[in-house]
């Protein structure tokens, strides 16, 4: 399945004029780029689509600690690309652009990814089911609240630190008007059923509504 160029998320940090189509994400398709257009149109490490697959066949790719088969396979925000081949590890962020760009990471920062808590599910014994952004769920005994966020360790998907929402840590903005930027929470305030966060930022404050944000340290 292809995409019309002049279609393509906002978000895709790749030229509107070029070759009409491009190729879309197998899922995750409003929030991701699929893994060829990364490649070749980004990182600029394959030509073409038959190199990449040959790269994939050598299982020379690993997104979040998975090997990878799909040429199409979606590559979302905050993921871990690694190379195992040449000890490469790019993180997936946002520009204040609200462009994707991939960051180069140590290997010891490319175990673990954060994840914004959407919801959590009682199930039976007393089990908590947390509802993970990008359709990733997990279990766990651990106290936390919705809107929170969890850094997973990718190799057992086990909890290694729980970030509160809360007055004093950094939150990222995913989406609004302040998309790509990052500060301190001051004040966590209430309107009506929503809450905002008010953030300090480059000197300036912002509000920035919690859905539109992830708190990551």
């Amino acid at each position: 399945m292809h995409l019309k160029r002049q279609n393509i998320g906002k978000f895709w940090p790749v030229p509107r004029k070029g070759t009409k189509y491009l190729a879309v994400a197998t899922h995750n398709k409003n929030e991701a780029i699929p893994l060829v257009v990364v490649m070749r149109d980004i990182l600029k490490l394959v030509r073409n689509k038959k190199e990449l697959k040959k790269l994939l066949n050598e299982k020379q790719i690993l997104i979040n600690h998975k090997e990878i088969r799909e040429t199409n396979y979606p590559v979302c925000l905050f993921d871990i690309i690694s190379f195992p081949s040449t000890k490469e590890n790019y993180r997936v962020s946002l520009s204040e652009h609200k462009k994707m760009i991939f960051d180069k990471i140590s290997d010891g920062d490319a175990k673990t990814k954060v994840y914004k808590v959407l919801g959590k599910k009682i199930l039976s014994k007393g089990v908590v089911q947390l509802n993970l952004m990008q359709g990733k769920n997990i279990l766990t005994d651990e106290k936390v609240k919705v809107g929170d966020s969890v850094i997973l360790n990718l190799k057992d998907n086990k909890i290694v630190k729980i970030i509160p929402l809360e007055k004093g840590k950094t939150a990222f903005a995913l989406k609004g008007k302040h998309t790509g930027s990052s500060g301190k929470i001051i004040e966590v305030l209430e309107e009506g059923r929503n809450k905002i966060a008010k953030i300090s930022a480059d000197g300036k404050e912002m509000n920035v509504w919690i859905k539109n944000i992830i708190v990551v340290d």
